[in-house]
C-alpha cells in the first residue's frame, strides 16, 4: 500500500490513471504506466524550446518566470567565467587551483555541451578527466583516494604548483560484424598517466575516464521524486526481464548524510548543488562552504602553501545562482518526429527493449523552481545503475555502484551535439563515434538490446539511428 501511495504522490496520477495500480502495485506497474504515457516532441515538457542552432543547449527554460531571468543570466556568467590565480584585481573571480583541470565550467562543457577525447589522445585533456582511486573504501563509503593524487588527476597547476600528471589515451581495435555480414570496427581506450610530480601512481590504482556531459534538463531530473526512482528500481530482477536497475546511495556533503544519487556517470552526486560544488573543487580548484578545503594532498607541499582566493572562493550566493542556471537550461524539442523513418525508429527502440533502461517519460514533483516542478518530460533515462558488461566496465566502484555499473544517460539532445560541439563521440569516455558504435558497446543487462540491433537489417539500424538523432 505504501508503494502505491508513493507512486500516486510522485506522479500526480489522475483517477483514470489509478486503474493501472492495485493496492499491491509493483515496480512493473509503475514502469508500464510511464511507458503508456505518449512521448511528444516537447521533450522537456513546458521547459522545451524548438532549437536547432549552434548554441542550442544554452537557452533558459521556455517557461522561466521573468523574476528568474536575471539570476539565470548571472549564473550563465559564472558558468563561463575564466577563474584566475589569486590575488587578482577582480577578487570575486580569483582563487583558481592550486591544482585544477580547467579554468571554467564552460571549458569542459563547451556551449553547455558535451566533451570529447583529444584527437591525438594526448593530454592535458580539455573536456574530459580521469578519476582515480585505490581498492578499498574512502570517507563516507566513497572511493579511496590515491596518496599524492586524490581521487581525480589534476593535469594543470597555478604558477609554482606542478600538475599531478598528464593523461594519454591509446586505442585498440575491436572488430565485429552485423547480422548481414557487413563489418564494423570499435575503438577500445587504454589510459596511461605520465610525468607524475608527486610519486608514481600505484600499479593497482583504478582509473576511470569521464567526458563532460551536456547540461540540458538537469533540474527536471533533480525534481523526479526519490519515490519514483525507488519504485522503478528492481535490484533482484523480480519481474524476470533481465534488467536490474539499482539506486546508488551517496554522500550528500551539504546535508552530511547519505541519499540517493542521480548525477554523474555513476550517479555519484545527489543533487545539482552538490554536483556543482564537487565540480568547483575537483575540476577548477575552487572552495565553497560545502567543500571548504583546497584540493591538495598533505604531501603536495607547493599546493598546500599556495595563496588562496579567500574562504570560500565561491560564495553561497554565487553557488546558488550557478545551480539555478544549471537547473533551468531549456531542453530542445525533438526534430523530424513525423518522418516515417523516425517513427519506425521509435517503434524499434521499444521492440529492441531499449526502453527497459532508457525510460522515455518521467514526471517531476514539487521543486522551489516552479518552471521545473510538476512537469511530464521525456529524458530517456531511469536514473538507475545498470551492469553494462565487461566491455564498458571501468572496474572502479563509486559508493554502491560497482565497476560494471553506469547510470543510464539521458538521450535527449544527443542528436544536436554535432551541431553544438562538432562531434558525436558518445558514452562515458567518448569512445563511440556515433550512435551505432555506442549501441554496439552495450553489454551486461543491455546485451539482448545490442544483439537485436546488431542482427537487424540495415534499414532498421538506420531507422533507429534516425530516431536517436531526432531527440
Amino acid at each position: 500500500m505504501q508503494l502505491r501511495v508513493s507512486i500516486v504522490i510522485a506522479l500526480g496520477l489522475t483517477a483514470a490513471s489509478l486503474a493501472f495500480l492495485r493496492t499491491d502495485a509493483s515496480p512493473s506497474d509503475l514502469r508500464q504506466l510511464l511507458l503508456s504515457l505518449p512521448v511528444t516532441s516537447q521533450l522537456g515538457g513546458d521547459t522545451t524550446r524548438p532549437l536547432v542552432v549552434p548554441n542550442a543547449f544554452s537557452f533558459p527554460a521556455a517557461n522561466t518566470p521573468p523574476e528568474n531571468i536575471r539570476a539565470f543570466s548571472f549564473g550563465n556568467r559564472l558558468f563561463n567565467t575564466n577563474w584566475v590565480e589569486a590575488p587578482a584585481s577582480v577578487k570575486a573571480f580569483d582563487g583558481l587551483g592550486p591544482l585544477f583541470n580547467r579554468v571554467s565550467c564552460s571549458a569542459c562543457h563547451t556551449k553547455d555541451g558535451r566533451g570529447t577525447p583529444p584527437d591525438d589522445g594526448k593530454g592535458p585533456f580539455d573536456s574530459m578527466l580521469l578519476r582515480i582511486s585505490l581498492h578499498g573504501v574512502g570517507a563516507h563509503g566513497g572511493p579511496k583516494p590515491v596518496p599524492g593524487f586524490g581521487d581525480q588527476l589534476s593535469e594543470r597547476g597555478i604558477n609554482d604548483v606542478p600538475p599531478e600528471g598528464v593523461a594519454q589515451i591509446t586505442y585498440t581495435e575491436v572488430k565485429g560484424h552485423y547480422g548481414d555480414g557487413s563489418r564494423f570496427v570499435l575503438r577500445k581506450p587504454v589510459y596511461a598517466i605520465s610525468k607524475t610530480a608527486y610519486g608514481q601512481l600505484p600499479r593497482d590504482a583504478m582509473v576511470s575516464a569521464r567526458v563532460a556531459p551536456h547540461m540540458i534538463g538537469l533540474g527536471l531530473l533533480e525534481a523526479v521524486p526519490s519515490a519514483t526512482l525507488l519504485a522503478l528500481a528492481d535490484p533482484e530482477d523480480l519481474d524476470g526481464d533481465g534488467i536490474s536497475g539499482r539506486v546508488n546511495r551517496v554522500w550528500d556533503a551539504k546535508k552530511q548524510l547519505h541519499d540517493i544519487g542521480r548525477f554523474g556517470w555513476k550517479a555519484g552526486q545527489p543533487d545539482l548543488l552538490n554536483q556543482n560544488a564537487a565540480a568547483a573543487i575537483g575540476d577548477i580548484g575552487l572552495t565553497t562552504s560545502i567543500h571548504p578545503d583546497e584540493n591538495c594532498q598533505s604531501d603536495q607541499k607547493a599546493c598546500v602553501e599556495a595563496i588562496n582566493g579567500g574562504s570560500p572562493e565561491i560564495s553561497d550566493e554565487f553557488l546558488d545562482k550557478l545551480t539555478l542556471y544549471t537547473a533551468t537550461l531549456a531542453v530542445p524539442a525533438q526534430r523530424n518526429a513525423d518522418e516515417a523513418l523516425v517513427r519506425h525508429g521509435a517503434k524499434l527502440l521499444h521492440d529492441m527493449q531499449c526502453l527497459s533502461c532508457h525510460m522515455p517519460t518521467l514526471k517531476s514533483g514539487p521543486h522551489p523552481l516552479l518552471e521545473i516542478a510538476n512537469q511530464t518530460f521525456h529524458p530517456f533515462t531511469d536514473l538507475l545503475l545498470h551492469d553494462m558488461g565487461e566491455g564498458l566496465a571501468d572496474n572502479r566502484p563509486e559508493f554502491e555502484a560497482t565497476g560494471l555499473e553506469w547510470r543510464t544517460p539521458p538521450l535527449w539532445g544527443l542528436g544536436l551535439v554535432k551541431n553544438v560541439n562538432g562531434h558525436l563521440n558518445l558514452l562515458h569516455d567518448g569512445r563511440a563515434r556515433g550512435f551505432a558504435e555506442a549501441l554496439l558497446w552495450h553489454g551486461g543487462e543491455a546485451e539482448a538490446a545490442r544483439e537485436a540491433f546488431r542482427l537487424a537489417p540495415q534499414t532498421d539500424r538506420d531507422a533507429l539511428v534516425a530516431y536517436l538523432n531526432s531527440l
